[in-house]
């Protein structure tokens, strides 16, 4: 018998060993629960397209938190479904408006909750796109004026992060100096630097009724064909002052969140999005996978590949399956 070779296999011979050595590991604490929050609804809604999301109302909001705290998780990303619209999203910067309202309570309620707010005006426009149009056009700079009084009134509300998602030039430079100026420099941002014109986006515009009333977004966000595009934003984004990275979608881009981790030392996001959410819920509804296995797989891979936290819709499930383990 020969021993030239090397014996790996040694290190894979009992689930002892193999938990002893594993690399990479899943904690409640990594994961952020994307929370949609409903404005003038007495129950929560179903999301069709997303088995076990809801609309929630925001009447049984401490319902939902109660059950957030329970499972351990400990930090929600909050979007809003207004109950009007307009060309300007003037919900989405209103004081009273639902996301503001929900921090407000979500803070009061369970201040132990790290709270992200999404920032961005796609839900509250009547054509849903993430800015002002003009003559057809999504407007850079004057959406950035919108969008920075947003931001002061997430902060203003109690929000600990700013996640701004429009992928707007130079939204994370002005939402800083607005947010620096109202007094708050020590609120992060967590720039959603790298963001795809993504099909896996599909089932959250159901829930966000945030689906484009006219043409795309391919003019503002990101060729799914395009690598070095994505480090030119994540270097613009570090340059105006982003403190967290986020990496949309996740699944379909592992080898863009490696290349981020790599050239950056602040904390990467995964956004593990809602068209992957939903491919493992049909196919598991349909006794075609392994639900557990695939999305702890799947999440995995995601941390493997660089990230830090995790924005996914399964964080319950995990949550659960993490207390069972």
């Amino acid at each position: 018998m020969t021993n030239d070779f090397k014996r790996h296999r040694r290190l894979r011979q009992t689930p002892s060993i193999r938990s002893m050595i594993r690399e990479t590991h899943l904690n409640t604490e990594d994961f952020i629960f994307p929370l949609f929050v409903i404005e003038g609804a007495e129950d929560n809604n179903d999301v069709r397209s997303m088995p076990g999301v809801y609309q929630v109302a925001f009447d049984n909001l401490k319902e939902e938190i109660d059950e957030i705290v329970g499972l351990g998780l400990t930090s929600v990303i909050v979007f809003g479904v207004p109950e009007e619209k307009d060309p300007y999203g003037k919900e989405a910067y209103h004081d009273h408006g639902i996301v503001q309202k929900s921090i407000r309570f979500i803070k009061e309620y369970a201040p132990e909750l790290t709270v992200v707010a999404d920032t961005c005006l796609c839900q509250y426009t009547d054509h849903g796109h993430c800015g002002v149009i003009k003559n057809g056009v999504i407007e850079n700079d004057t959406s950035l004026e919108l969008l920075a009084k947003t931001a002061v009134t997430q902060a203003k509300a109690g929000a600990d992060i700013i996640a701004p998602s429009n992928m707007m030039d130079g939204f994370v430079a002005y939402i800083r100096k607005a947010l620096d100026e109202e007094g708050f420099l020590n609120t992060p941002i967590m720039s959603y630097a790298v963001k795809y014109a993504s099909a896996f986006y599909g089932p959250f515009r159901d829930a966000a009724h945030s689906a484009p009333q006219f043409g795309d977004r391919k003019a503002y966000q990101m060729d799914p064909a395009n690598r070095l595009e994505a480090k030119r934003e994540v270097e613009s984004d570090l340059e105006e002052g982003a403190d967290f990275l986020i990496v949309k979608p996740a699944l379909s881009y592992l080898d863009i969140m490696r290349e981020t981790r790599n050239n950056s030392n602040v904390p990467i996001v995964a956004y593990n999005v809602s068209g992957e959410y939903s491919m493992i819920k049909a196919a598991a509804k349909e006794g075609w996978v392994d639900e557990k296995a695939i999305v702890q797989e799947k999440l995995l891979s995601m941390k493997r590949a660089g990230a830090d936290l995790i924005v996914t819709y399964h964080a319950k499930d995990m949550a659960r399956w993490l207390k069972e383990s």
